[in-house]
């Protein structure tokens, strides 16, 4: 997992957090001085249970006609927060605000790709 982490932060310096939610086990970090950043605890409360469920609602939609989903992405006040199924769970990256996040997502899947090779 941290290897995988470790990539994606790699990616840009706009890339604030990085969750990776398999299997039942929560491996997450926050890139050290980011202004803005959410509660810990609330961070993992939305691994646990918002980002799942959303995956799931998403999929399920997008699976009736719309040809499935790859990915979701959430502009929240203080960034952007993309969330991605991986098998048995999911991978969750903030993003800045101010960053083009439609480019990074393509970087992003790019990683993740990779990683089911």
């Amino acid at each position: 997992m941290q290897q995988l982490m470790d990539r994606l932060f790699a990616l840009s310096a706009d890339i604030r957090y990085v969750a990776i939610y398999q299997d039942d086990v929560l491996t997450a970090s926050t890139k050290p001085g980011v202004t803005g950043a959410s509660a810990s605890e609330s961070d993992r409360f939305e691994e646990l249970l918002v980002n799942p469920t959303i995956l799931t609602l998403v999929t399920q939609r997008g699976n009736i006609d719309c040809g499935g989903a790859r990915f979701v992405l959430i502009r929240y006040g203080h960034f952007y927060q993309y969330v991605a199924p991986l098998e048995h769970g999911h991978v969750s990256v903030a993003i800045e605000p101010t960053a083009d996040a439609l480019q990074l997502v393509g970087l992003i899947h790019g990683v993740l790709s990779g990683a089911d090779s």
